[in-house]
């Protein structure tokens, strides 16, 4: 059958023609130029354009036995509020976060970052939006955007619809890796004040809001703020601070948990040794008004609400007694709210595995430690 017969087309089939504006592709790379270039220092090479990004690695000579660290990671669906409101220029902070506050919980510091971007169609201007917010996180954790890739998707995504991801490695000396191997029962929890929801448990808090019948554009009096302003709050990033902290303490950091997905017992069970339980005082801190409001506004039971969201703690370290004062000190210098959480200490066999229902342990596939809330939050 000849392909004038039957069904075929009756135009040319071009790329632009199914969907894929490759001009605009371009366009959105000289926007971003400049943004990329400025989170460079000499040890990156090849500029910005490259089919992979080339970073100068003579730097590992120094080390008597440099491990590589590396996480990837994505922003979930807190990205349908930035979509929503049309302010693109934040969700970087998100990315960044996501993926370097993982590798600084090893003591790593980040070296390098790639992100990628699939679009249903690319608009320059909102590509380039996205990849300075990248950018500009990267610089305040002191590392380097070395590549990206932005693929559109038409007929698989909406034509405004995005999804963003990342990816980075960092470095650490062998005999200074943080972890689960240097915490001591004794050991203080210190926890550090979050920004907000930072970019997890979005798809709980948007089925509240959807079924609260609210709009982003409310204004919320609690907040001070639109809904949508806080909900698109960025990430706060703290891999230089947290590095700052390793190196004043002068060995007194042992460990660092990110509060991700799962929550804050979740997250610091993951980075406790077997044998040793985390008890965490929930009467410590004030619980910020959003994880209040949220937890209201769809009478979200206590125990989802803590298994889903971060509750105003982003990061925690876990620190010798005699560093604890000095950490506090140094955090209040960085400008990083920070304040006793609770301590570690040895498991109890009986009273802690068989009468305690509020212990969090064995989460994310690690069998280490363990983690007991007590006590009740503090609201505003």
């Amino acid at each position: 059958m000849s392909a004038s017969a039957g069904r075929g087309p009756s135009a040319p089939v071009t790329y632009a023609g199914a969907g894929v504006d490759t001009h605009a592709g371009d366009k959105a790379v000289e926007l971003m130029k400049d943004a990329v270039r400025a989170t460079h220092g000499p040890e990156v090479l090849g500029g910005v354009g490259g089919f992979a990004g080339l970073y100068d690695a003579s730097m590992l000579l120094r080390y008597r036995r440099p491990l590589l660290a590396t996480s990837t990671d994505g922003v979930g669906t807190k990205v349908a509020i930035a979509q929503a409101l049309d302010i693109h220029d934040t969700i970087g902070f998100d990315l960044v976060g996501m993926v370097v506050d993982d590798i600084v919980v090893v003591g790593a510091r980040p070296l390098f970052m790639t992100d990628y971007i699939a679009c249903g169609r690319v608009v320059p201007e909102r590509i380039a939006g996205i990849v300075r917010g990248i950018a500009a996180a990267c610089v305040v954790a002191g590392t380097a955007l070395v590549g990206g890739e932005t693929a559109e998707h038409p007929g698989l995504l909406a034509p405004d619809d995005y999804d963003v991801a990342g990816a980075a490695t960092g470095i650490v000396e062998a005999d200074e890796l943080l972890g689960p191997d240097r915490v001591r029962s004794g050991d203080v929890l210190v926890a550090l004040g979050s920004s907000g929801l930072h970019s997890n448990g979005y798809s709980l808090v948007r089925k509240v809001v959807e079924v609260a019948g609210w709009g982003l554009g409310r204004h919320v009096p609690e907040l001070g703020r639109t809904l949508g302003e806080e909900l698109l709050t960025p990430t706060r990033v703290y891999a230089s601070d947290c590095l700052a902290l390793v190196e004043r303490a002068a060995g007194g950091v042992h460990a660092f948990s990110h509060v991700t997905g799962g929550g804050l017992a979740a997250n610091v069970a993951r980075v406790l040794p077997a044998g040793l339980v985390a008890e965490v005082d929930r009467a410590s801190w004030t619980l910020p008004p959003v994880f209040e409001l949220v937890r209201a506004l769809g009478s979200v039971p206590w125990p989802d609400l803590e298994s889903t969201l971060n509750l105003g703690v982003g990061m925690v370290a876990i620190v010798a007694p005699e560093a604890v004062d000095g950490v506090l000190a140094h955090s209040a210098e960085l400008g990083l709210p920070a304040w006793v959480l609770g301590h570690a200490r040895n498991l109890d066999p009986v009273r802690d595995m068989t009468t305690d229902s509020e212990l969090v342990a064995g989460t994310k596939g690690v069998h280490g430690g363990a983690v007991r809330l007590s006590g009740r939050y503090r609201t505003t």
